[in-house]
């Protein structure tokens, strides 16, 4: 399965030298499935928070086997793309406090450079000060949408199949991410749209 492979507690960047060679243990099919559908979009989120390709492929390796431990209770639980992206997001955070440090696309220059660009798509105010921690202060899903669609550039429907929403579901929860940062940061809403319920 490459970097990160989940089926041993050995650091992909050790290689088991000098260790006894085993035989991975069986994985269920479906968990093989979704570990190959979703290891790119998990290292991905992992590393724009983390700065490092290799810390991300650290954390997301013990991400998956935290998945693979609690793998049949969260198929009977269900919303598995959720229960998922939340074991993600644990891991993500879990690593920064350990570190003692914000994340990375708070202190990585390019990353720094993308969030610039999405003041210009979230049609921000270029002197908003406080758009990096506003976007860490939205709910999760708002959070997930907001650094897959504005920061890694995913389409709306490779995000609604990483989450398990519905496209709209995500359209909906982008422009909820986007009036709550206009809010956040004390912006006016954008130039010829009207807030539709804006009681609900």
């Amino acid at each position: 399965m490459g970097n990160g492979d989940v089926t041993t507690d050995v650091s992909p960047q050790d290689g088991g030298h000098g260790q006894p060679v085993q035989a991975p243990p069986e994985l269920p099919l479906d968990f093989e499935g979704f570990y190959l559908g979703h290891q790119e979009f998990f290292h991905d989120f992992a590393e724009i928070h983390l700065g490092s390709r290799r810390t991300a492929e650290e954390v997301v390796h013990q991400v998956f086997l935290e998945i693979l431990g609690g793998w049949d209770e969260l198929l009977q639980q269900g919303d598995l793309e959720q229960q998922t992206l939340a074991v993600l997001h644990r891991g993500v955070t879990r690593r920064l406090e350990g570190d003692g440090r914000p994340p990375a696309f708070l202190i990585n220059g390019p990353i720094a450079m993308n969030l610039e660009a999405v003041r210009s798509q979230l049609e921000l105010n270029s002197s908003a000060d406080g758009l990096y921690e506003a976007i860490l202060e939205l709910p999760t899903r708002q959070f997930t949408v907001i650094v897959l669609r504005h920061l890694l550039g995913y389409p709306t429907k490779r995000i609604a199949r990483y989450m398990g929403l519905d496209t709209r579901t995500v359209d909906y929860h982008g422009r909820k991410g986007k009036e709550r940062l206009r809010s956040r940061l004390g912006l006016p809403a954008a130039p010829g749209k009207h807030k539709k319920g804006a009681g609900q």
